[in-house]
C-alpha cells in the first residue's frame, strides 16, 4: 500500500460520466438528508427552555444533551468516509439514515433524560453521512473548478433545515410540546429517506474496477492522513469554526435572548429563523467569491478572526438589537466554511477525497460536541457566582477559541503546492 500522499493505489473506481442535470437532481435529493441533519443539530436552541422546565435540566446537562448528537455524528465520520469510498454514496446514506428516524421517535417517547440523550446519539449516527455524501458526490461528479460554488449551493440548501427549528418549531412547542417537534422531524426524515432511495443512483462500476481494499487497509489509509503535517492545521480550525455557529444557533441563542432580554419563545424563534435565512446566503456568497488556492487560506484566517470579534461583542451587555445584529452577521460570515471545504479538496489527492472530507467533517462535529459541553460547563460555573454574566462568559470563551484556532491554522504547516 503506498504512502497516503500518493493516492495511486485503491483509488475510487472510475464511473461513466453523469449528465449534469442528472447529477444536480441527485445532489438536491441528497441535500434533503443534510437539511434534516441541520434541523436536528439545532433543535436545542428552541427546546432548551421547555426541556429545562419539564425535566429540570441544568445548563451543563443541557450542554451534554446538545453535544451528544454532535459527538456521535463526529465519531462516525471515519466509518462513513470509509463506507463511501468502499461502497458508494447511495448504500452508505440509505443504510445509516433510518437510525436518525429511530432516534427521533425515541426522543419523542423519552420518559427521562437518559433515553433523550440516547435518542440524540442515534440521530447523530444516522445523520453522520448526510453532508459527507454531498461533498464527495460533488467532488466525483462536478468539475474541480466548480467545487466551491456547488458546495456553497448544497450547504445553502442543507441549511433550509434550520428554518424549521426557528419560528415553526417554537410555535409547535408552544402549542403542543417539545415531543411534538420530534414527531414532526421523524416524519420529515422518513420522507427524506424515501426521496434519496428513489432518486440517488450512482453510475454502475465495472466488476474489474470494483474497490479491492479491505476494511483494515481502509482504516490504515484513513489514519495515515494524520501523519501528514498539514492535516493538523485543517483539523484545529475545523474543530472550532462551525462549532462557534452551531453553539450559538443550536444551543445558546434561545436561552440568552429569553434571560438577557426577556424575549418570548416565539420571539427567540423569529431571531433563530432570521439567522437561518441569513446563513443560507453565506455559503453561496463565499462559494462565488472564492479567491482561489493562492489566497484562500488568508481569507479563511481573516474570516475566523472577524467571527471571534463578533462573539466578543456578544459577550458584552448591550441592547437586544445589537445582540441580534451580531448574531445575523455571524450567520452570514459563517459561510466561509465552504472555503475550508475547498481548501481540504485541494490539499489531498483525488483518491483520498472521501477520507479527507471525513477527517474534516469529523473534526467539525467533534468540535461542536466539545464546544457545547465546554460552554455548558462555563455557563454552570458562571451561574454559581450571582454577579457573573453566564452568557457573556460563554460568548467570550467561543471568541477566544476562534482566535486561537485561527492563529494555529496560520502557523502550522501548510499543504504542499
Amino acid at each position: 500500500m503506498p504512502d497516503a500522499t500518493t493516492g495511486h493505489a485503491n483509488a475510487p473506481p472510475a464511473t461513466a460520466a453523469m449528465p449534469a442535470r442528472t447529477a444536480l437532481l441527485m445532489l438536491v435529493a441528497l441535500t434533503s438528508g443534510f437539511a434534516l441533519s441541520s434541523a436536528f443539530r439545532t433543535v436545542a436552541a428552541i427546546l432548551a427552555t421547555p426541556l429545562q422546565a419539564d425535566l429540570g435540566l441544568s445548563p451543563q446537562a443541557l450542554g451534554v444533551f446538545a453535544a451528544s448528537f454532535h459527538f456521535a455524528f463526529g465519531a462516525m465520520q471515519i466509518f462513513m468516509g470509509i463506507g463511501i469510498d468502499l461502497y458508494g454514496v447511495r448504500r452508505t446514506i440509505l443504510t445509516a439514515f433510518p437510525l436518525c428516524i429511530a432516534g427521533a421517535v425515541l426522543s419523542a417517547l423519552a420518559p427521562g433524560y437518559g433515553p433523550l440523550v440516547l435518542g440524540q446519539v442515534l440521530i447523530g449516527v444516522g445523520c453522520a453521512p448526510a453532508f459527507l455524501v454531498c461533498t464527495v458526490f460533488i467532488a466525483r461528479h462536478f468539475a474541480p473548478q466548480r467545487f466551491a460554488a456547488v458546495s456553497g449551493m448544497a450547504m445553502a440548501l442543507g441549511t433550509l433545515g434550520m428554518l424549521f427549528t426557528g419560528t415553526p418549531l417554537a410555535w409547535l412547542v408552544q402549542q403542543w410540546s417539545w415531543r411534538a417537534g420530534f414527531w414532526v422531524l421523524a416524519a420529515m426524515a422518513a420522507l427524506a429517506w424515501l426521496w434519496m432511495w428513489r432518486s440517488v443512483h450512482e453510475p454502475a462500476v465495472p466488476a474489474s474496477q470494483a474497490p479491492r481494499e479491505s476494511m483494515g487497509e481502509a482504516v490504515r489509509r484513513f489514519a495515515a492522513l494524520f501523519t501528514l503535517a498539514h492535516t493538523w492545521g485543517i483539523v484545529v480550525l475545523g474543530a472550532v469554526s462551525y462549532a462557534a455557529l452551531i453553539s450559538l444557533r443550536g444551543l445558546w441563542l434561545g436561552p440568552m435572548l429569553v434571560e438577557r432580554h426577556g424575549f418570548s419563545l416565539v420571539q427567540s424563534g423569529n431571531v433563530a429563523l432570521a439567522l437561518s435565512v441569513v446563513a443560507l446566503a453565506g455559503p453561496m456568497l463565499f462559494g462565488r467569491i472564492d479567491p482561489g488556492q493562492a489566497r484562500r487560506r488568508a481569507w479563511i484566517v481573516a474570516c475566523a478572526l472577524l467571527m471571534a470579534l463578533l462573539f466578543m461583542l456578544l459577550a458584552l451587555r448591550h441592547s437586544a438589537w445589537l445582540d441580534v445584529a451580531c448574531m445575523l452577521l455571524a450567520g452570514l460570515l459563517s459561510g466561509y466554511i465552504v472555503l475550508q471545504y475547498a481548501d481540504v479538496r485541494a490539499a489531498y489527492p483525488a483518491a483520498l477525497t472521501g477520507r479527507a472530507m471525513a477527517v474534516f467533517t469529523m473534526a467539525m462535529f467533534l468540535g461542536v460536541a466539545a464546544m457545547q459541553w465546554f460552554t455548558g460547563l462555563v455557563a454552570s460555573l458562571a451561574k454559581a457566582h450571582a454577579s457573573a454574566n453566564p452568557y457573556g462568559w460563554v460568548m467570550a470563551a467561543i471568541a477566544a477559541l476562534l482566535a486561537l484556532a485561527a492563529v494555529a491554522f496560520r502557523q502550522l504547516p501548510q499543504p504542499p503546492q
